[in-house]
């Protein structure tokens, strides 16, 4: 019941501002609740699934709960919310119980938990319990458009203005969780000497899902059969995602659907649909000079 849809709800809630909290600049929906946060008791087959915001949590959450659970709990893949089953960490939000709490009352093992913190705000029991971390990291600018549209829909983010200042304000890194720069940089950096993280990439996932869940798998210790894996890659095709409601956060209140799907498009490239050949230049010049890692690269088609 905490997830019906209210419009008095939605009429409370007032668009957050952002501020800064120790360099990185976040809202009050991420950082009240921040002393439970850090001092989170994370177990040792707690599985954390880390993404800057539109990366593919979401995606990487729902086949991950489908590897562990669809076979002992199929009744609740069609009636309990991804978000629900996969919390995210740090929210906390009028009318729900905050999300450490939330993880706190899953029943499941593993324990599957979404974060978009930067790295440096993981709670360290996570690295004290050696836990497995999936990262997902995509291409900065389809993740401006992604996050754009999203921001245009859900009341708890800021207000994006117009598409030229949100571009702006996103390579000056004053976004929610930060610059999206520094998040895929000091993940990558982490997971040189942190060795249970997998780092991997949402262009790849949308080339070819069934060779990363192999590789998910792989990392995991699984061994699902050919055929409950193609079952699975089926599933969670991006157009079998926007129409189920148990993944497409229709049921999410606080987002107005009338503005944009939550699961929008999933291409890599819709970003051509959205810069102008100006700021295409201006933001490779500026990628230039903030990307400093010749180890890590992106695609911006495939």
């Amino acid at each position: 019941t905490d997830f019906i849809n209210s419009s008095s709800l939605m009429d409370s809630l007032s668009r957050p501002e952002l501020f800064d909290f120790h360099g990185v600049s976040m809202t009050r929906y991420f950082t009240d609740n921040w002393d439970n946060i850090q001092n989170f008791q994370a177990r040792p087959d707690d599985i954390l699934i880390a993404t800057y915001p539109k990366a593919g949590n979401t995606w990487v959450s729902y086949i991950l709960d489908l590897l562990y659970f669809d076979q002992t709990s199929p009744e609740c893949q069609k009636s309990v919310p991804i978000y629900a089953r996969v919390p995210v960490l740090e929210i906390t939000f009028p009318s729900l119980q905050p999300g450490t709490d939330m993880v706190d009352n899953l029943l499941t093992s593993p324990r599957l938990i979404k974060t978009h913190l930067p790295v440096q705000f993981v709670p360290k029991s996570f690295w004290e319990q050696n836990c497995r971390i999936v990262y997902v990291a995509r291409n900065g600018k389809d993740s401006v458009v992604s996050f754009f549209h999203q921001e245009r829909m859900t009341m708890i983010l800021p207000e994006p203005g117009d598409w030229s200042s949100y571009l702006q304000r996103f390579m000056e890194g004053k976004m929610v969780f930060g610059s999206w720069y520094d998040h895929v940089n000091n993940w990558w950096e982490k997971k040189q000497m942190y060795s249970n993280l997998h780092y991997m990439f949402y262009e790849d996932l949308v080339e070819d899902t069934g060779r990363e869940i192999d590789k998910l798998c792989c990392f995991l210790g699984l061994s699902p059969s050919a055929q409950e894996k193609e079952r699975l890659a089926g599933r969670v095709q991006f157009d079998n995602m926007k129409q189920d409601n148990v993944v497409n956060h229709s049921a999410f209140l606080g987002m107005d659907f009338k503005l944009s799907s939550f699961i929008r498009k999933g291409k890599v490239g819709d970003w051509k649909n959205h810069f102008t050949v100006a700021q295409s230049e201006e933001f490779d010049e500026d990628y230039k000079k903030k990307m400093k890692n010749p180890t890590l690269t992106f695609r911006n088609e495939i």
